[in-house]
């Protein structure tokens, strides 16, 4: 849409009318207008005036990067999701800083020059007093969500955009940066905006959630929400708490949830003075069972909530250093398998959509490479159920031979077989039973045994060797595999039906190189390797070998060697002589020659081999694909980049090979 004089005047004179006469224009929000006032009484800008390009030096954009520390990758993650899921409308997703300038951007490659045009680049300020009311500059001054949309700009020459921008908000209710999509679509709806401003809100809110977490990482963290399923999601109400059961802080879900106009009524008062529970019954909770929901009331109207409670983290940010423990080893467990998760974006992402499906009975498929912690992902789940405190079975489909699967999974009874125990035995599923069923690496199960496993989970019962008597039992079925399951499918080693019962929802784990908590699981692991000492740290070259080591094995593969370090180190700090010598070696490889690439994935137009590929050449290509789309974190764009191919060629290849982008 281009803004001819005309139109531009038309519209100043609108603006104008509608400050000096004091009226609320038909169809425009009262903070359009309050901002159209400012624009016009406060700052003194001319809405028909010309563009002025207002944009800080490179030195200035990276002095505001960096005052954004951590927040800024953990924000531009968000964004690519965020991009993601709006794509193809012509939208660029934006983030800026209390100023109003923009920090990053993430754009349309067909819509760039456009977007250079209205001034959405790096360094452009877009507060009000330069750029008039626009989503980033009205969202800063107003401190709440808002979308601008096109005749709502006060400058003319904006008129082209429709802006949706969201604050991401610090533990105190402060603003720390504005996440914006923003499009120069001319047929861009108001229903189209309503959309995006729900997306936009989401992401927000998820950066602004992590942000809190971080923040305070060393205090006692209670999270309650009225429903139970909503705890450890999105929505989710957060209560920081200190050592002597005092809060430091909430996040705006706790002033909803507990009908709060500010802060100022909570902070620094006793958790005690709101909740019906003392803070040693929440360090109880937090220490013994940190993945439970428990039931919890509040003082003033008696309404039920209910809450998870967390530890301090003991690490100290941005060293090696280990505080002293004295937590026994069931609590070590339950926390353990909690911090396994960690948080890394992507996985706290599984962890929100996989508990809020599980509730339901939902059945989740873990994927992700060997020693990528989907047992701890799973446990942690579990844990996180109203069923907790119901047993947790796990089944290694590849460990147990497979002539005694059978009788592992399905039990039997007195005499079912030659060999068989005289008093029988109770399955795996039915050990299970009101609890949660793990089928680890999924795929290795026999065929055989997979057309009783789809029996029993459509029947909900299950029969023994040897008997004839159908048993109910309540299954909650979590599976995981690190092979493709799809081309299994194609090649007749894994039933459809099977596959379609257990993936309720594929969760792609990402790899231990490409976590962004990687320093927090090395801490973790050190600290659980060495529980029995008090002070434990690592110096500066270890942890340095440690980082930038790529981790084929994973997080089994760490351990191993923090466990083997450990072993050798004498003085409780952990150096980089105590290291296995393969992570030592990692710059001497790097500084190697380049061992020769692997063939590219060939897009639409190259010279297509003679005759139909061979299951291997499939397989080949399915592995590198799901090689790479790990990598880049299942971003589409980025994946398509790293193989030299276009967007639709990498959807048409997903497609071929029945990938489910299920991240």
């Amino acid at each position: 849409m281009k803004n001819d004089s005309s139109l531009v005047t038309n519209h100043a004179s609108r603006v104008i009318h509608a400050v000096e006469s004091g009226l609320q224009p038909a169809g425009i929000e009262p903070l359009v207008t309050r901002s159209w006032h400012r624009c016009l009484r406060e700052y003194g800008i001319e809405p028909s005036a010309p563009r002025q390009n207002n944009v800080l030096n490179p030195q200035s954009v990276k002095e505001s990067q960096e005052r954004l520390g951590e927040l800024l990758p953990v924000a531009r993650a968000e964004m690519e999701s965020l991009y993601e899921q709006i794509a193809g409308s012509g939208f660029a997703v934006i983030l800026a800083d209390t100023q109003g300038a923009v920090l990053s951007t993430i754009t349309d490659p067909t819509l760039h020059r456009e977007f250079r045009h209205a001034g959405l680049s790096l360094g452009a300020l877009w507060d009000e007093r330069h750029e008039g009311t626009n989503g980033i500059g009205t969202c800063l001054a107003e401190a709440a969500s808002v979308t601008v949309h096109r005749e709502e700009h006060f400058r003319g020459y904006n008129l082209s955009l429709s802006c949706s921008a969201a604050p991401i908000l610090d533990p105190h209710g402060g603003i720390l940066a504005v996440l914006d999509a923003s499009t120069a679509n001319s047929s861009d709806s108001r229903l189209i905006q309503r959309h995006t401003m729900a997306l936009v809100n989401m992401s927000a809110h998820l950066i602004s959630r992590w942000n809190f977490l971080n923040e305070y990482g060393q205090a006692w963290i209670l999270r309650f929400h009225s429903r139970p399923e909503f705890v450890g999601l999105l929505h989710e109400a957060l209560m920081a708490i200190d050592g002597h059961g005092n809060i430091l802080a909430v996040n705006e879900s706790a002033l909803v949830q507990l009908g709060c106009s500010n802060r100022r009524s909570l902070v620094g008062e006793s958790v005690g003075r709101f909740f019906q529970f003392n803070f040693v019954a929440l360090e109880q909770r937090a220490r013994f069972e940190p993945s439970a929901i428990w039931p919890v009331r509040d003082v003033a109207h008696g309404r039920r909530f209910f809450a998870i409670a967390r530890a301090p983290l003991r690490a100290s940010a941005g060293s090696g250093e280990l505080a002293p423990q004295n937590q026994s080893a069931a609590a070590e467990a339950a926390v353990r398998e909690r911090e396994h998760v960690g948080e890394d974006l992507q996985m706290r992402k599984n962890l929100a959509c996989a508990r809020q499906l599980f509730a339901k009975q939902v059945p989740i498929l873990l994927h992700g490479a060997t020693g990528t912690g989907k047992e701890a992902f799973a446990k942690s789940l579990h844990r996180s159920g109203l069923w907790s405190d119901k047993p947790f079975v796990t089944v290694n489909c590849a460990a147990i031979p497979e002539s005694l699967i059978e009788s592992e999974l399905f039990g039997y009874t007195r005499g079912a077989f030659t060999g068989a125990a005289k008093e029988g035995r109770v399955g795996k599923i039915l050990q299970s039973n009101g609890g949660t069923l793990f089928l680890d690496e999924i795929g290795d199960m026999p065929l055989v045994l997979q057309t009783r496993l789809l029996r029993v989970i459509e029947e909900r019962e299950v029969v023994p060797l040897g008997s004839d008597q159908a048993l109910p039992v309540n299954l909650h079925v979590i599976s995981a595999t690190h092979r493709d399951v799809h081309l299994m499918i194609q090649d007749g080693q894994f039933r459809e039906d099977l596959y379609y019962r257990l993936n309720g929802v594929t969760l792609h784990l990402p790899l231990l190189r490409d976590r962004g908590d990687k320093a927090e699981l090395i801490r973790t692991l050190l600290r659980e390797e060495n529980s029995g000492q008090d002070l434990f740290k690592i110096d500066e070259e270890a942890f340095r070998k440690l980082m930038e080591y790529s981790w084929p094995g994973n997080i089994r593969q760490l351990r191993n060697a923090l466990r083997t370090a450990s072993a050798l180190c004498r003085d409780g700090i952990l150096r980089a002589s105590n290291l296995p010598q393969e992570i030592l070696d990692t710059e001497s490889r790097a500084a190697a020659p380049a061992a020769p690439a692997a063939p590219a994935i060939a897009d639409a137009g190259s010279a297509a081999p003679e005759g139909p590929p061979s299951a291997a050449l499939r397989e080949a290509e399915c592995a590198a694909l799901l090689r790479e789309l790990e990598r880049m974190r299942w971003n589409i764009s980025r994946t398509a980049q790293t193989l030299g191919i276009s967007r639709n060629t990498l959807y048409r290849k997903i497609h071929k090979h029945r990938i489910l982008l299920g991240h």
